[in-house]
């Protein structure tokens, strides 16, 4: 089973930036595609952000084109998210998530505000 650990979360206004890790233990990690996800509400649907595979192609929610980053170091077993121009509309739980093995990162709160 993969564990995914998300960091780098926090209160940040409007029009700044942060930068989300997700970290991975398993020999898997290099082998697989990851996604970022996020809820904006506990109820509300997940809805992708963007995925990155494991030949370093990229997609991205139309919402986040042209902001955000997703990126990959398989030798830390890492994916970063790197998110700039934020908007309130932004705030949300960030997850990651592996398809190959259904795990789920714990989720990290990013709140931007006005």
């Amino acid at each position: 089973q993969v564990q995914l650990v998300e960091s780098g979360g926090g209160l940040v206004q409007a029009g700044g930036s942060l930068r989300l890790s997700c970290a991975a233990s398993g020999s898997i990690f290099s082998s697989s595609a990851i996604t970022w996800y996020r809820q904006a509400m506990p109820g509300k649907q997940r809805e992708v952000v963007a995925t990155i595979t494991s030949r370093y192609i990229t997609n991205y929610a139309d919402s986040v084109k042209g902001r955000f980053t997703i990126s990959r170091d398989n030798a830390k077993n890492t994916v970063y998210l790197q998110m700039n121009s934020l908007k309130p509309e932004d705030t949300a739980v960030y997850y990651c998530y592996i398809i190959t093995t259904n795990s789920w990162g714990q989720g990290i709160q990013v709140t931007v505000s006005s």
